[in-house]
């Protein structure tokens, strides 16, 4: 193993960056931060060092992704933890797509970068926006260890069965048309977290998990190996989300273009940006769906019960897909906060073994546990995900491996 053992995480989005940096002897978070509004004059970076508890912001126009990248490496050494550091083993990058070619977290190189470009038309608002992140940055240190680490990932141990469209595979083939699944680094964390905390092996525990946040998607594990996700060959299909449909009919899409004379931007617009939780009632912030519902709001009501029927379906589906269910876990903003959402998600499916206990339900915590009643035939827990520590997980297994 590599004798320097600090991993630095970056999540580049279009106009943003998330990073944390980590040490692997102990998983300890040394610092963290934000940069937003990256190319405007009302730019942000907000960085805080756990080891002193300092926080600091400042605010200014960052051009790019360079300027922001220079801007979180400045933070990190005013606290010692500088990208120039002998201790830093590797960066690793959350990439959104990675399609079928990438089934595990892989060092970059050139011959990465290309197929990561290559994807981009299945992944427009992602890709472009991972790699101009791992560019700058393995400009910054091109010496060090740059590794990928895909959303797509954990998905691709789906069988055909599951992954494939009922549509003519040579149309589907040449158009990369399939269900590739997306939060990867979540399910494949909250998965293992779950058999842990039932005490069992992860190859012997199949989990549901039900990552419900502003995206929000669910996953069929079967000992350790995603069998079927929600997701589909982009983040639009499956539950209902925050601003996204979720499962529609195909041919509302054409109705919309033929009869409601709306161009195909403008349809992806309102499934992507004007739907979910956010087309039902205006809102697509759960704390205040429920605010809205205790008040007697019947068009928030409606959407909190459109929500729990989606996640019903795809939990009694992925039942049925795997056949023996160990546990079902609740993670994400909403998963790990809304005791609403989990005691109706839960609500009547007695039959299946799963029950929610009200009073275990009602606790806050950041720790991973069990909602469900101590005789429930089937787990019910809380697990905080933690894709960051996955990522440098990942990252740190593959840079010591290489060593």
């Amino acid at each position: 193993m590599t004798s320097a053992t600090r991993v630095l995480v970056l999540n580049s989005g279009s106009s943003s960056v998330k990073y944390q940096l980590l040490d692997m002897r102990d998983a300890s978070r040394l610092a963290v931060g934000l940069v937003e509004r990256i190319g405007e004059q009302t730019s942000r970076l907000k960085h805080t060092c756990l080891g002193t508890g300092e926080s600091r912001e400042q605010s200014g126009p960052i051009a790019d992704h360079d300027a922001a990248l220079k801007a979180v490496a400045g933070e990190l050494a005013r606290d010692g933890l500088g990208l120039d550091s002998p201790e830093l083993a590797a960066i690793g990058h959350r990439v959104v797509h990675g399609g079928m070619f990438f089934t595990e977290p892989t060092v970059i190189d050139q011959a990465v970068l290309t197929e990561i470009e290559r994807l981009i038309p299945v992944a427009p608002l992602h890709n472009p926006a991972n790699l101009t992140g791992i560019r700058t940055a393995m400009a910054l240190r091109p010496d060090l260890p740059q590794v990928a680490v895909f959303d797509t990932a954990f998905h691709t141990t789906m069988p055909e069965s599951a992954a494939r469209y009922a549509i003519d595979p040579r149309i589907a083939d040449r158009y990369r048309i399939r269900r590739y699944g997306f939060h990867g680094t979540s399910h494949a964390y909250v998965a293992r977290e779950t058999a842990r905390l039932l005490g069992k092996d992860p190859a012997d525990t199949n989990v549901i998990v039900l990552h419900l946040g502003n995206g929000a998607s669910a996953s069929a594990v079967r000992g350790g190996r995603c069998v079927e996700t929600s997701m589909g060959m982009t983040p639009l299909e499956g539950l209902v989300m925050g601003t996204r449909s979720g499962d529609l009919d195909p041919a509302v899409i054409f109705h919309l273009a033929r009869v409601g004379d709306m161009s195909m931007d403008e349809i992806d617009t309102l499934l992507n940006k004007r739907s979910g939780l956010f087309g039902l009632c205006g809102d697509n912030d759960m704390r205040e769906i429920r605010r809205r519902i205790d008040e007697g709001d019947e068009e928030a009501a409606l959407a909190f019960d459109i929500y729990i029927h989606r996640l019903k379906k795809y939990i009694g589906a992925y039942y049925a897909v795997l056949g023996r269910v160990d546990a079902v876990a609740f993670t994400a903003g909403v998963g790990e906060n809304a005791a609403p959402v989990r005691q109706a998600a839960v609500a009547g499916l007695d039959g299946l073994g799963l029950a929610v206990d009200g009073g275990l339900n009602a606790v806050r915590g950041g720790e991973a546990r069990l909602i469900s009643p101590a005789s429930a035939r089937v787990a019910v827990a809380v697990v905080p995900t933690d894709e960051e520590l996955e990522i440098a997980t990942q990252t740190y297994e593959l840079v010591g491996n290489r060593s």
